[in-house]
């Protein structure tokens, strides 16, 4: 059988960092160029938003509320408070990244599994896929607050997930059109020793590497940004296993959720890049039949 892909809200702008949260029973994502912070609800369907000062890179809940979420707003990184239905309240902030390239932005994050923040940053896109290359980095942020600047020169920040057993990092420089992988000491939160262990020429993909998440067998399951699908790949042997297509060109960012943690959440884009990107691109997709199952995402953990 197929897997079956169903989209299950209306299209957004640039739809991306999907989150589920096992606490809310919800699917928590932002679309960028709208300035929003979004809410799925799967037992309702309701999907409510809220508009922000700026645009919001990521959303992830702070441990131990259920109102309160780390946000990257442009290059900061603050705590809103949102009841998932009204208005957002921007609380504190808690850093601000790039302070040298003023006109980059954060475009990716997740908490690590001891609740710490690793935040990617990007070049300014001055023109719709086009960036200023070389200027992002990674950023760490633990729950004291502190920031430690962990790579540099980077063009666009993407993917950011773990595999405890196997004592790995996974990251993705879009530009490279490859994954890396560095070695994670989950006691410090470091990472070193990047290698590219998957190269999209090596298997004649297209489009470049979006966002990504890992199953609880250590596979990667990769948003495939302009080629319309989700790749499966084995990290250790650097291979695909398999490719899902979705109904959006401009697949993004990818995230386990449901009760089971078997059901693949998908955020996309409808960006116009000389080609209009009609519905369902932009939509979330719930994509069930996979087979795979996840890990609950990491909250955020603030001192």
């Amino acid at each position: 059988m197929a897997p079956e892909v169903k989209a299950v809200t209306e299209p957004v702008w640039l739809g991306e960092g999907p989150h589920w949260s096992h606490k809310h029973m919800a699917l928590f994502f932002v679309s960028i160029f709208d300035k929003t912070i979004h809410k799925y609800v799967p037992a309702t369907g309701e999907h409510t938003r809220a508009k922000l000062a700026d645009m919001p890179g990521f959303i992830i809940p702070v441990e131990g509320t259920m109102d309160q979420f780390v946000v990257g707003l442009k290059r900061r990184v603050v705590v809103v408070q949102w009841d998932g239905k009204g208005e957002a309240r921007e609380l504190r902030q808690l850093a601000e990244l790039d302070q040298d390239t003023p006109d980059n932005r954060i475009n990716d994050a997740k908490a690590d599994p001891r609740g710490r923040l690793f935040v990617g940053t990007m070049g300014h896109e001055y023109e719709p896929g086009k960036f200023h290359l070389k200027k992002g980095s990674l950023y760490r942020i633990d729950s004291d607050g502190s920031v430690h600047h962990l790579e540099k020169g980077l063009d666009i920040s993407n993917g950011l997930c773990w595999d405890e057993k196997e004592k790995a990092f996974y990251f993705a420089d879009s530009f490279e059109f490859a994954i890396r992988r560095y070695d994670y000491d989950v006691e410090t939160g470091n990472i070193s020793n990047p290698k590219l262990i998957f190269k999209y020429k090596d298997h004649g993909l297209d489009g470049i590497v979006d966002g990504m998440t890992i199953d609880t067998d250590g596979n990667l399951w990769v948003a495939n940004f302009d080629a319309s699908q989700v790749l499966k790949i084995d990290p250790r042997k650097g291979v695909v296993l398999q490719k899902v297509p979705t109904p959006a060109l401009q697949t993004t960012s990818a995230t386990w959720g449901g009760e089971a943690l078997d059901e693949l959440y998908v955020t996309s884009a409808c960006m116009n890049r000389g080609q209009e990107q009609l519905p369902p691109c932009g939509s979330l997709f719930l994509i069930r039949g996979l087979n795979a199952k996840g890990f609950k995402n990491n909250n955020f953990k603030l001192d």
